[in-house]
């Protein structure tokens, strides 16, 4: 079983190349809102990480977890 510590880096990293696909300029815009929450929920989890608050912590991995392309 994964472990937090090393689960919601990994869920960082999936959503940060999500973004990178939302952001494609064929998209015309289309994605613009979804990976701007997407961003709200990557700063979210890096200040959770940052300030070491587990249950923070918890709460962004799931909320990064409920994003799909």
């Amino acid at each position: 079983m994964e472990s937090l510590a090393e689960a919601l880096p990994k869920e960082q990293a999936r959503i940060r190349e999500i973004i990178v696909m939302y952001r494609d300029p064929a998209l015309n815009g289309a994605g613009n809102l979804a990976a701007m929450m997407m961003e709200q929920s990557l700063a979210a989890a890096d200040k959770a990480v940052m300030s070491g608050d587990v249950v923070a912590m918890i709460r962004a991995y799931e909320d990064l977890k409920g994003y799909s392309m």
